[in-house]
C-alpha cells in the first residue's frame, strides 16, 4: 500500500512538499515513481527515482520539482517549487521493479497510491 499526503492549495510561484509511505513491502527495492493526472488529460509521469537514488524529470518540471527517497522510512517525496497553474492535477506515487521512460502516457504501475490533489491558482 502506498499514501500520499502533503498536497494541497497554492498561488503560482509557491510550493508544496509531497510523501509517500508505504507499508507490506520495502519501497528500496523498487524504482519510485511520481506521476499526475488533471481532468480530462492523460497521466504524465514526471518524475522517478532509482533504487540507486538517481533521480529523472519530465521537461514540464524540470528544474522544478525534486524526488528523493528514504528507505529507512519507506518513504518517497516529491519536492514542488516554483508552482504553476498548469501543475494543477491530481498527485500519485508509484513503485516498480521495471524501469519506464517519463515520454508518453505513464503506464500502470505495480503498486500506486490513492493520489494527492495539488491546486494552483494564478
Amino acid at each position: 500500500q502506498l499514501v500520499e499526503s502533503g498536497g494541497g492549495s497554492v498561488e503560482t510561484g509557491g510550493s508544496l512538499h509531497l510523501s509517500c509511505v508505504a507499508s507490506g513491502y520495502a519501497l528500496s527495492a523498487y524504482y519510485g515513481y511520481w506521476f499526475r493526472q488533471a481532468p480530462g488529460a492523460e497521466r504524465e509521469a514526471v518524475a522517478f527515482i532509482t533504487r540507486g537514488g538517481r533521480s529523472h524529470y519530465a521537461d514540464s518540471v524540470q528544474g522544478r520539482f525534486a524526488v528523493s527517497r528514504d528507505n529507512a522510512k519507506n518513504t518517497l517525496y516529491l519536492q514542488m517549487d516554483n508552482l504553476k497553474p498548469e501543475d494543477t492535477a491530481m498527485y500519485y506515487c508509484a513503485a516498480d521493479t521495471q524501469g519506464y521512460a517519463l515520454s508518453g502516457t505513464a503506464p500502470h504501475y505495480a503498486h500506486s497510491g490513492q493520489g494527492v490533489q495539488v491546486t494552483v491558482s494564478s
